[in-house]
């Protein structure tokens, strides 16, 4: 074995010798160490494939050798051509991969955006306390009665159950259809059967009364709506009895603490002469029947005396009698004390004049009305309403801004009865377990006396019951998501009407995130603007009044809400069929929610449409039941074909 330039030489000596392989063509030198392999087992090319190499067909060591190099290395050449058609399929194969997950990454980017969106929209909070001026703002404003209100707002769940997976839908369903088309019946009435009912309350063909037989005195309790009903059937008695009315009162109220009397609220002069060819009206007793003391006398009459829906031949029986033995005599209270069946057909076409003629809101109301209207419409153009509620300032407003061409932007009006009184009254439950049935006994022993004694007394249906017969309030998450099923777009402005609303921020969050373009008189009216009617709830309630009735679609949460029956009322009276009104059927609804923990979202819109739609159609008055919310009848409008 020999060495060379240091490195161990496996081959035999006489490759080392001149002629040999080991040695340059044409030198005697032996090679460089460059030359020689780094790797005996991965020879260079230039190696072995020098031409002045031959064997001859010798079999010496090195012509073997070379051969077998040959052999591997050709060997190796195929294999790293093997490797290089592996490698290109193997990238084909990673580009068409990467394509692939490529497309699923943007899938999954996609969802996780939409996730975020929806998660977004339930943790939007709604804006509670204190006014916001200005006319575009979406923040809703309500005043929360504080008073142990705290825990309600900390233990109310809305979100939970079947809530909450009905408004995750909602709000998808909000964000993916604000390209498609409203149902076509969103914003319309049934036309040509509602346009065949005309006006004519104010049609008269009988002689004034006298009311020579005394005064009937009439101060009305509750709230607005129940102070209006109260007149109402006052001017009817008035009538019945011939005698003659004193302006209106209306009792202070616990629960409603507003002092406003009815020359605050209604014009009192166009109430007296729009009255007279019906009956006598003053304002004041005469100075001889101011010092008596009517309870001493028994002319007294509290709601304990009449009985609810009495009719008219009570009061000639009993009421009479007294009247024209004591001159005066003075209803306390009076709320529905006056039958609507049986009654004599101009009897009850008096109460509809007076409702729908004779009770005008003061220049003060209106003039705000008609700024809250042109405001919610972000255009001062006057709607088919706006006449009857604001009066002369409906076109002025117009006027001092010059016109403005386009049409208004249509406005859902919904009228959201969750006040704590409404709750409590109801007997029903709304998510707050013991504490909050402990609240609403309390309120119900200060303000429902009544109700209390006879929830000790009798045994009154459980609050599952209540709400299977559809007799509890729809909650402000029933309403919206009865909004978003009928197809109300996200983009829809939405005036809610109401205030006091009972569980306070938690109750409010889906309405307002669901439908942020929404609004109240709080929210569209400046601090300034507001201070003429602050601690004046039933003045309030006026200005709601206005916006509700003049609103292109008008939604209740309670069909059995004063304010929800007048005003459907007044928009069938002058709306001639354009003023559609959404009277939700609680029972259906109540079955609806209740009873389908797994419904989809798509059958939800169709039973909550249908249910809603069987609502819709156009009907005549029942029997016995309200004039002022069922106008549709001989006595109120004349029906032509």
């Amino acid at each position: 074995m020999a060495r060379s330039n240091g490195e161990v030489n496996d081959q035999p000596d006489e490759e080392n010798q001149p002629g040999s392989a080991g040695f340059l063509a044409g030198s005697l030198r032996p090679r460089s160490p460059r030359s020689s392999p780094a790797e005996p087992g991965r020879p260079r090319p230039s190696r072995f494939s020098s031409p002045d190499v031959s064997c001859d067909g010798e079999s010496s060591f090195a012509c073997v050798k070379m051969k077998a190099w040959e052999f591997l290395w050709g060997r190796d050449k195929e294999v790293s051509r093997t490797q290089q058609r592996v490698k290109r399929r193997m990238a084909r194969r990673w580009y068409k991969r990467r394509g692939v997950v490529l497309v699923i990454g943007l899938v999954g980017c996609f969802l996780l955006v939409n996730w975020w969106m929806l998660l977004s929209l339930q943790d939007q909070k709604v804006g509670i306390e204190g006014g916001v001026a200005g006319n575009s703002s979406s923040a809703v404003s309500f005043h929360v009665k504080k008073e142990g209100m705290k825990s309600v707002r900390k233990r109310v769940k809305p979100w939970t159950g079947v809530y909450g997976r009905l408004l995750a839908w909602a709000a998808h369903a909000l964000a993916e259809g604000h390209k498609k088309p409203e149902p076509k019946d969103l914003w319309q009435e049934p036309f040509v059967p509602a346009s065949a009912w005309k006006p004519c309350s104010d049609q008269r063909n009988w002689k004034p009364s006298g009311g020579n037989n005394g005064y009937i005195m009439v101060t009305a309790n509750g709230g607005l709506n129940q102070q209006r009903v109260a007149v109402c059937n006052a001017v009817a008695i008035a009538r019945l009895l011939n005698a003659t009315l004193v302006v209106p009162r209306f009792l202070y109220s616990s629960v409603w603490k507003d002092v406003s009397q009815f020359s605050d609220i209604y014009q009192e002069e166009h109430f007296i002469n729009y009255l007279t060819p019906d009956i006598r009206i003053v304002k004041e007793l005469p100075e001889e029947l101011q010092s008596l003391d009517l309870e001493a006398i028994g002319s007294l009459i509290t709601d304990t005396d009449v009985r609810k829906e009495s009719k008219p031949s009570f009061y000639l029986k009993n009421i009479l009698p007294l009247l024209i033995q004591n001159r005066v005599v003075h209803f306390l209270g009076f709320g529905n004390r006056l039958a609507f069946d049986p009654i004599p057909s101009q009897l009850q076409r008096l109460r509809c004049r007076c409702n729908f003629h004779a009770l005008q809101f003061v220049p003060k109301i209106q003039e705000t009305g008609a700024l809250l209207l042109q405001r919610v419409r972000r255009r001062p153009q006057p709607g088919l309403l706006d006449h009857y509620l604001v009066g002369p300032y409906a076109e002025s407003m117009l006027k001092e801004k010059g016109g403005h061409s386009g049409k208004a932007s249509k406005y859902l009006a919904l009228h959201l009865r969750f006040e704590i009184d409404m709750v409590a009254h109801s007997l029903c439950e709304f998510g707050g377990g013991e504490e909050e049935r402990q609240e609403l006994e309390a309120f119900r022993k200060v303000h429902f006396p009544a109700l209390t004694l006879l929830k000790k007394s009798s045994k009154l249906p459980s609050p599952a019951a209540l709400r299977e017969e559809g007799l509890c309030p729809l909650t402000p998450e029933e309403a919206v998501l009865m909004l978003a099923a009928l197809g109300f777009k996200r983009k829809t402005y939405v005036y809610v009407a109401g205030a006091n609303i009972y569980g306070g921020r938690s109750r409010l969050v889906a309405l307002n995130s669901l439908y942020p373009n929404l609004v109240t008189k709080e929210t569209l009216l400046s601090a300034s603007e507001l201070e003429p009617f602050k601690n004046f709830s039933s003045q309030l309630a006026a200005l709601d009044f206005i916006v509700c009735t003049a609103a292109d679609a008008f939604a209740m949460t309670d069909s059995g809400s004063q304010l929800s029956s007048l005003v459907s009322g007044y928009r069938i009276y002058y709306g001639g069929g354009k003023m559609p009104t959404i009277r939700p059927n609680k029972r259906r609804l109540a079955d609806i929610f209740t009873k389908n923990n797994t419904i989809e979202w798509r059958v939800f819109e169709q039973r909550v449409r249908k249910a809603v739609r069987q609502t819709k159609h156009v009907q005549t008055r029942p029997v016995a039941r309200s004039i002022y919310r069922y106008p549709r009848c001989n006595e109120c409008m004349c029906f032509t074909e």
